[in-house]
């Protein structure tokens, strides 16, 4: 067996369609076909792949300490994708991936789902962004 790219990520939230909002508005995604399930939800594509399933759930799951730290997409258009986030209000964290030179934005959706844009050294607005530096990727100092 060889394994390909992840296919899709999951994500269990209270608030469907404040989460499909967000991830159409500030990440472009299309709002798409799904299966007849018998439960809520959505699924987002990135062109024809269904990359972030949303699951209704009737309460908010606790994410005091998440097994899944962050799941992140590559990007291209990184100073368009800088100027939407500051244009539509957005928090986010930029950092430069000490070695290897990738930037990485760091994005958080309704529910406070950790997301990473990552765009390769060689895009325009990539030598704006700060080093890693000796902060963590949620901005705490660390040891």
């Amino acid at each position: 067996m060889q394994l390909g790219a992840l296919d899709h990520v999951n994500v269990r939230t209270a608030k469907v369609q404040a989460m499909r909002e967000w991830y159409v508005r500030v990440l472009g995604m299309v709002d798409g076909d799904r299966p007849p399930f018998p439960f809520p939800g959505a699924w987002l594509y990135t062109g024809s792949s269904p990359v972030v399933h949303l699951v209704g759930v009737a309460a908010e799951p606790a994410n005091a300490d998440p097994k899944l730290e962050h799941f992140a997409f590559a990007a291209t258009g990184l100073k368009e994708f800088r100027a939407k986030l500051e244009k539509l209000g957005e928090k986010y964290d930029v950092r430069v991936v000490p070695k290897i030179g990738i930037v990485q934005f760091n994005i958080w959706d309704p529910d406070g789902n950790h997301i990473h844009i990552d765009f390769q050294p060689t895009e325009p607005g990539a030598a704006e962004a700060p080093a890693w530096g000796n902060v963590d990727a949620m901005g705490k100092p660390m040891k």
